[in-house]
């Protein structure tokens, strides 16, 4: 399996794989993922524009003889100015086609990520992950990431205007 940057010309192909990573984010926890109608169509223009100006984000996507089987997507963001460190990646998505799983793709996207922000010189990758994704705290771990905090959520039952 081929891992490369993106092209504009695979977003289309991204976008179906977007719709899969949201609905099991909104099965897995609705009040966290409460997605509008079609969130994969609220991707397209950010991920055209990140596949277009990769000098402060890296989007991969892994390809098997012209078919996608997954892709990653991060980008620098600045920290608040109250810490030493300015700037650090997140990652914000990664999904790989159930028939590619058991194949490392995932860990190799993660560790040419990691390669990436090196060369950008970016001190900090982070990522957010459900408590219930036992497999990507493994995947993620493997590649050398630790847990560094613990997201809580109370929901109040106030509706939404």
């Amino acid at each position: 399996m081929l891992i490369r940057s993106a092209t504009s010309d695979d977003v289309p192909k991204v976008l179906p794989m977007v719709a899969k990573i949201c609905a099991l984010h909104e099965n897995w926890d609705t009040a966290k993922y409460g997605f509008l109608p079609y969130p994969e169509q609220r991707y397209e223009k950010w991920l055209t524009r990140l596949a277009n100006s990769s000098d402060r984000n890296v989007f991969l996507v892994a390809e098997d003889e012209g078919k996608l089987g997954g892709f990653l997507v991060a980008t620098v963001e600045r920290e608040i100015p109250i810490y030493r460190l300015q700037e650090y990646a997140f990652i914000h998505d990664i999904w790989v086609e159930p028939e590619y799983r058991q194949n490392r793709v995932a860990q190799q996207m993660v560790m040419l990520c990691v390669e990436r922000f090196k060369k950008m010189e970016i001190q900090q990758i982070r990522l957010d992950t459900t408590a219930v994704n036992g497999a990507a705290r493994r995947l993620f771990a493997s590649c050398g990431f630790r847990i560094s905090t613990i997201e809580m959520l109370k929901e109040l039952g106030v509706k939404s205007p």
